[in-house]
């Protein structure tokens, strides 16, 4: 793991953007966008209709990716 963020571009409504996140959590953040059968941008911009003003996209996203994996989870238990 090597903790030290990346910086993608996403695309957003029609509207370039740039999100650093750590490799880990890109490679997660596919699996999702995979699993729901939805782009990566859909998924992007899903998180970011749904979260709060104060709330970087970066921060949501992985929160959005923490939330998904803990759920998957407690349906396997």
């Amino acid at each position: 793991m090597s903790g030290r963020p990346q910086k993608r571009s996403l695309t957003l409504k029609g509207h370039r953007t740039s999100v650093s996140l750590e490799a880990e959590f890109w490679i997660a953040f596919r699996e999702i966008a995979a699993a729901k059968s939805m782009p990566i941008n859909a998924l992007a911009s899903d998180i970011d209709a749904e979260r709060d003003p104060e709330t970087g996209l970066a921060s949501a996203i992985r929160v959005y990716v923490l939330a998904w994996y803990k759920d998957q989870a407690m349906d396997a238990s």
